[in-house]
């Protein structure tokens, strides 16, 4: 009886947070914002991350002989490498609120709409996470692939593109949807620049009906899911790969 009772509450609870005005098209709203915040940052991230990657790589493997061979090659390469290390520092160094308020309230101030501007930030701060990842997987390739593609004749631009990076991205994979997830959870900060993802539209809608317990264990669900969903493709993913090696 007992049980039937507060499961009867927690209906008309629901109706009450959640279908009266018409809120849950908040939770529909915040939902989508959070997607496209997460996925735009990454495909942000991943391009900066491989051109910061390349650049640290090249500097890691070829510095030295580009030196001693003379020429504005080394220069070049190592001005862009202080760059991308500078922006590596910064960005890994200074929390992502940060990061996102600065971008909200100081470069993009004359910008009303939150999203495009959650997306640039979050996508700089993935980016330097991601390039150390593919750092890590383009250095693990035997140095035996660069002198192959050398001898077919390609450039070390080609000789990155078709050999090496596809072979990077193989042994990353894991790692970087990883990363995915974790950038889906960091998200939810993207309210403090008033952008209604799902924790800022969970937020919204406990304030306004002063029950906080439904709206924010709802959010939290709503992440564990698809965390959970994500996390199960990552290892299925991860089984295909080991299994591809055999």
């Amino acid at each position: 009886m007992f049980l039937v009772e507060w499961f009867r509450s927690l209906i008309d609870e629901f109706k009450f947070v959640f279908v009266n005005g018409n809120r849950y098209q908040q939770m529909i709203t915040g939902f989508v914002n959070t997607l496209k915040i997460t996925f735009g940052a990454l495909l942000i991230g991943i391009l900066i991350g491989i051109v910061v990657a390349a650049v640290r790589s090249t500097y890691d493997q070829s510095g030295k002989a580009l030196k001693n061979h003379g020429g504005i090659g080394y220069p070049i390469l190592a001005f862009f490498n202080a760059i991308c290390k500078v922006y590596l520092a910064v960005i890994r160094g200074t929390p992502v609120v940060v990061q996102l308020m600065i971008a909200y309230f100081v470069i993009f101030i004359s910008i009303k709409n939150g999203v495009p501007i959650a997306i640039f930030a979050f996508g700089i701060n993935s980016g330097a996470y991601v390039a150390e990842i593919f750092r890590g997987g383009i250095m693990s390739i035997d140095k035996g692939q660069f002198e192959a593609g050398r001898s077919l004749g390609l450039n070390y631009v080609q000789t990155m593109v078709h050999i090496i990076i596809p072979q990077m991205f193989k042994t990353v994979l894991p790692t970087l949807c990883n990363e995915f997830i974790a950038l889906l959870k960091e998200t939810s900060v993207a309210g403090y620049v008033g952008v209604v993802d799902l924790t800022k539209a969970g937020n919204a809608i406990a304030g306004r009906t002063y029950s906080y317990f439904l709206p924010l264990l709802t959010v939290a669900a709503i992440y564990l899911i698809i965390v959970l969903i994500l996390t199960n493709l990552v290892a299925r993913l991860e089984r295909r790969l080991r299994n591809s090696d055999h």
